[in-house]
């Protein structure tokens, strides 16, 4: 599993991990303004982006995707950011690297397993465009709509949405996502918890971290701090790019 990925900027090395049917470019800004002083790589996870699909999809093996990046550029130490999906990744990473990784940042998910189906309107609108021939991206956007009805989530989505001959299809992989849903959504601690440096940033409006959660946060991450971002939800980095990005840099300082 080869991941597709990016490097930007010099200095100690950051890796940025996007989250569910995302890519790389998802955390662009925060690339941008972190470059100025490290080394960032963005990746795009197995079945997502520019990188190889596969049936297999667990953490452990999106991690040491991951840390095969790591290693093939001969990087020692490291920090690592990811949002949502790849907050589950880097906490994945932190469980087999953890003497290498100096700094853990989880944007707006929790470790724990999760049980509500969130995404059930995604599904049937990215089948019900795989269903026809898209010739125009707006053909796209009215099959999404018919379930999707945030334009926000539509616009997301579509970005994910490249021309391959003469039609648009998914960069994503939709029938790979679908499968592993289940285990998208849970979550398998470590054996050992991570001691290191550790960071949880919350959307307020978001209910991916919620108080009921704490207790396991502690008890896997005993380092993690927390902070929270003002009305923001889910994608605070969007919403609010330069609070999250001075939260970070502040953490990755000290």
């Amino acid at each position: 599993m080869n991941l597709h990925y990016q490097v930007e900027g010099d200095g100690k090395t950051i890796i940025l991990i996007h989250g569910l049917f995302g890519s790389a470019a998802n955390l662009g800004l925060l690339a941008r303004s972190l470059k100025n002083k490290y080394k960032v790589i963005s990746v795009d996870l197995r079945n997502h982006g520019l990188s190889p699909h596969s049936d297999h999809f667990t953490y452990q093996e999106m991690a040491q995707d991951v840390l095969d990046v790591i290693n093939h550029l001969d990087i020692d130490q490291f920090s690592v950011i990811g949002h949502s999906m790849g907050g589950k990744v880097a906490m994945a990473l932190a469980a087999i690297a953890p003497n290498r990784m100096e700094h853990l940042v989880v944007l707006d998910m929790a470790p724990v397993s999760y049980q509500a189906h969130r995404h059930q309107n995604v599904f049937n609108g990215l089948q019900e465009v795989n269903k026809h021939i898209i010739s125009i991206r707006s053909e796209a956007e009215h099959y999404l709509a018919q379930y999707v009805e945030d334009a926000g989530v539509r616009l997301f989505l579509l970005k994910s949405l490249a021309k391959q001959d003469d039609a648009y299809q998914w960069r994503f992989n939709v029938d790979g996502i679908i499968a592993n849903y289940s285990t998208i959504m849970s979550w398998q601690p470590a054996a050992e918890p991570f001691m290191g440096k550790t960071l949880f940033i919350k959307g307020q409006e978001s209910d991916y971290i919620v108080p009921e959660y704490r207790d396991e946060i502690m008890r896997q991450f005993p380092q993690a701090k927390a902070h929270m971002v003002a009305n923001t939800g889910h994608w605070l980095h969007a919403e609010k790019p330069e609070a999250v990005t001075r939260i970070i840099t502040n953490f990755l300082e000290k």
